[in-house]
C-alpha cells in the first residue's frame, strides 16, 4: 500500500467530511474508493458485479412461488428421461 498527501480548498474538505459521515465511513475512505474505482479491473469488477446482481434477482422472480413439492420425483425424473 502507497499513502499520499491530497491538498484541497477548506469547502471541499469540509463537503468531504460532511458527505463521509453521512455514509458512516471517513474521507480517506471515500478518496480510496474513488481511486479504485479508476482501475480498469475496478470497472470491470463493479459491472460483473452488477450484471450477478441483476441475475440473481431474475432466478429469484423466476422461482417465487414454487415449492419443492412440486418438483418431479427421482422416478418420474428418470421415467421422462426414458421416453427421449
Amino acid at each position: 500500500m502507497k499513502n499520499i498527501t491530497v491538498t484541497v480548498d477548506e469547502n471541499v474538505y469540509r463537503a468531504a467530511r460532511i458527505k463521509a459521515a453521512e455514509r458512516d465511513t471517513s474521507v480517506s475512505s471515500l478518496v480510496k474508493e474513488f481511486l479504485v474505482s479508476l482501475s480498469p479491473k475496478s470497472a470491470e469488477f463493479e459491472r460483473l458485479k452488477a450484471e450477478e446482481a441483476a441475475l440473481r434477482s431474475t432466478l429469484l422472480k423466476k422461482r417465487k412461488g414454487l415449492v419443492s413439492s412440486e418438483n418431479l420425483s427421482r422416478d418420474q425424473l428418470h421415467e421422462r428421461d426414458a421416453l427421449r
